[in-house]
């Protein structure tokens, strides 16, 4: 069992104060790193192309510092996120830049829909990169799901276009009220078809408590 090797017999000291050990993040990483490889090979079959995801780092921020971590406040982002429920809660979000979000349009349209008005495009964007937000958060809550060993419920995932400012304040003002932690994932989402690797974040935004029994489960608190 991969964690096995992870772990050894050792279990690391926790900070309450909401901060993980260097040891905490690479049994994180591992996770996220299972994660992106099922949220690849879904994606695989949706693109129709061979596609690898990268996880290059892992992180444990306050919510409060999302804005002064991640580019521009001002970039124009797009965001799909869901909530989950189950022995742990939260919300799960991937950002991307508009750019990413608009490769990754034209690549599905290409596909499956062949040559298509821009206008009609715009029309189904939308719609596109839900379902594909929709994998890859879903792919990630999947592993963790299986390493825990319990069913993580979701909600029907939405989306949001604005400054990337502007959606990690909400966050900052609405989930505050429930958790003040950010698991964040870098992601490099390289389709073969495509000659530019695809960037943005996993996010995963843990209710209180939810950090901790999440740690337990995979065996390190």
């Amino acid at each position: 069992m991969w964690l096995a090797s992870v772990i050894g017999d050792r279990k690391m000291e926790y900070d309450e104060l909401g901060k993980l050990s260097p040891f905490h993040l690479d049994v994180i990483r591992e996770t996220v790193n299972i994660g992106a490889g099922n949220a690849a090979t879904a994606l695989s079959q949706l693109l129709g192309s061979v596609v690898t995801m990268d996880v290059p780092k892992a992180e444990l921020v306050s919510i409060y510092e999302l804005t002064d971590r991640y580019a521009s406040p001002t970039e124009l982002v797009c965001a799909v996120y869901l909530r989950f429920e189950g022995e742990i809660s939260g919300n799960m979000l991937w950002i991307m830049s508009e750019e990413t979000a608009q490769e990754l349009v034209n690549i599905l349209v290409k596909k499956d829909l062949g040559d298509m008005l821009q206008d009609q495009i715009d029309q189904i964007a939308d719609s596109l990169l839900v379902e594909v937000g929709n994998i890859v958060l879903s792919s990630f809550l999947n592993a963790i799901s299986t390493m825990i060993n319990c069913a993580l419920p979701v909600t029907v995932p939405a989306i949001a276009h604005d400054m990337l400012g502007a959606i990690l304040d909400l966050l900052a003002a609405y989930y505050g009220m429930t958790g003040e932690v950010a698991i964040i994932s870098e992601t490099k989402l390289c389709v073969a078809s495509n000659k530019n690797s695809l960037g943005g974040h996993v996010m995963l935004l843990p209710d209180p408590q939810s950090l901790s029994t999440l740690l337990s489960k995979l065996g390190v608190l």
